[in-house]
């Protein structure tokens, strides 16, 4: 049985970005190893002044259809899947005149830079759809034990320094890990692809390919025992300027404070614990809607995630830098704003990007498999709603209402949420029953000193029965918006009529489980 160690003697070049392969092309001419090359890649090649064998020298056969089939040929192929220590593999190379090719050095085409760029046509797409170049690729990774495979622009500089510190020679562990990552590079390229054949279907296909090239080790888990990490690309919503190394916990809550947030047009702050709201209020000034919001639960705002969707000045910076938090998001921060709440070394402060587009589609693992949905993208507005009962609300009710419904619909289930002149006042979340989550709502609110009276109420499903509504008058509130769809409907709505409480209906419920 051959050494695991092997020489590098002949590598085959084909790369689309030409400009990072100089230090590489140059490392592997001060080794003597010979190059086979294609088209552009080959003339650029010759123009380092590097010797280099066009690949139609190998093949006898030309470039065809527009440089659509170029490599796709035996004495190609034949040279990077021959099996070095196997008898009847050498018979044939020599029988058929076929080299071997012991090293492939590939550069896909762009496909998702193309899909990307607004002013693509479906033609230039698909000519993206790399052919040859991922089959060199995955026929080199496919005999690592032989063959070393570099299949992309970012593996070339470690390519370059394996090859030099160790003479041209390469071990079998570091070509399967090479091997590897080329594995991975065309899983994820495919899975691109089908994203966007699959863009006007329904956008749960029948198949599911995640893939994503970039990892990010993160310090623990949800628990200290527990590994952790991030796959994909983690500074494409935000941007982390300042503080620790992010962590599996406090990504759960940036994702849940940047869905709440993009809910909202107004000036707004929200105060998130555990993935639930516990402060929110829209006012005139950031100041304001911070000083509404950490008065809805100033408690549960210690050590909490903080975002808004306004810039933060000087004077509301001075007042959140009295309050322990662990995270901070806004789209933009002032000078002297930035230069207060990064006093905090540890403090983790994030800009988020105003462009922002979150995935249509969520993903969550169970057991052996994933769920996968449509994102709950529905905001309830005035033109959806219902006006059931014979008291209409008023215009301040109204703002209060839908306000209150996208706060519930952000809150982990069973849900309700109480407010008055948009500012969060009660909140009961995640409880087994909704009495429950009224009860903690109402609780909640008088522990912080707020009065019910003329307050609204949100539930994020229909009430089975009309004890919730009973409740709900007992302690002042005077409007409800719930998405209605009970068979016993008509017992609330016949109790807000009795009691002059005005009711709406969504039609559309917001679990969040």
């Amino acid at each position: 049985m051959k050494e695991a160690i092997k020489k590098i003697e002949t590598a085959f070049i084909s790369v689309f970005n030409k400009e990072n392969i100089s230090t590489l092309v140059k490392c592997l001419h001060s080794l003597n190893i010979k190059i086979i090359s294609t088209g552009g890649t080959e003339e650029y090649i010759k123009n380092l002044g590097i010797k280099v064998y066009p690949v139609e020298k190998l093949t006898d056969f030309p470039s065809i259809l527009g440089g659509r089939v170029k490599t796709l040929h035996p004495k190609v192929f034949g040279g990077i899947l021959n099996r070095h220590d196997k008898a009847s593999d050498l018979e044939e190379m020599k029988k058929f005149n076929i080299c071997n090719i012991d090293m492939v050095i590939v550069d896909l085409y762009p496909f998702e830079q193309t899909v990307q760029n607004r002013e693509s046509t479906d033609q230039d797409i698909i000519e993206k759809i790399d052919i040859g170049g991922v089959s060199l690729i995955r026929a080199a990774a496919k005999n690592f034990k032989d063959v070393l495979v570099v299949p992309s622009t970012s593996l070339f500089l470690e390519a370059e320094q394996v090859l030099t510190k160790n003479d041209g020679k390469t071990s079998e562990e570091t070509r399967k890990l090479f091997a590897k990552k080329a594995f991975q590079l065309c899983s994820s390229y495919d899975a691109t692809i089908h994203k966007w054949f699959n863009r006007e279907h329904d956008n749960l296909s029948e198949s599911l390919n995640l893939n994503f090239e970039n990892s990010h080790t993160l310090r623990y888990g949800e628990n200290p025992h527990q590994k952790g990490k991030f796959y994909g690309k983690l500074n494409s919503t935000f941007t982390q300027i300042h503080g620790k190394k992010i962590s599996y916990n406090n990504l759960l809550d940036i994702d849940s404070a940047i869905n709440l947030i993009s809910d909202f047009n107004d000036k707004t702050f929200c105060i998130l614990k555990h993935n639930n709201p516990c402060g929110v209020a829209s006012k005139d000034t950031v100041l304001n809607s911070w000083n509404k919001a950490l008065e809805g639960d100033p408690i549960s705002a210690f050590g909490g995630v903080l975002i808004t969707n306004t810039e933060i000045n000087t004077e509301t910076a001075k007042k959140i830098n009295e309050l322990f938090f662990e995270i901070i998001i806004a789209p933009n921060y002032s000078t002297e704003s930035l230069e207060i709440l990064q006093l905090k070394k540890n403090r983790i402060i994030l800009t988020i990007h105003k462009t922002n587009i979150l995935p249509n589609i969520t993903y969550k693992s169970i057991l052996n498999g994933i769920l996968a949905q449509e994102k709950d993208v529905l905001i309830d507005c005035e033109e959806i709603l219902e006006k059931i009962t014979k008291l209409k609300p008023t215009n301040n009710q109204l703002e209060d209402l839908l306000f209150a419904s996208k706060v519930c619909k952000h809150t982990k289930s069973n849900a309700i949420v109480l407010v008055k002149d948009k500012q969060l006042i009660g909140i009961g979340c995640g409880q087994t029953s909704r009495i429950d989550a009224l009860k903690q709502a109402i609780k909640k609110a008088e522990n912080f000193g707020f009065n019910l009276n003329g307050a609204v109420m949100a539930s994020d499903a229909f009430f089975p029965f009309p004890d919730c509504v009973k409740i709900a008058y007992q302690n002042g509130i005077k409007a409800v918006i719930q998405p209605g769809g009970s068979i016993n409907d008509k017992l609330s709505i016949d109790f807000c009529n009795e009691n002059n409480i005005s009711m709406v209906l969504t039609k559309t419920r917001h679990f969040k489980h």
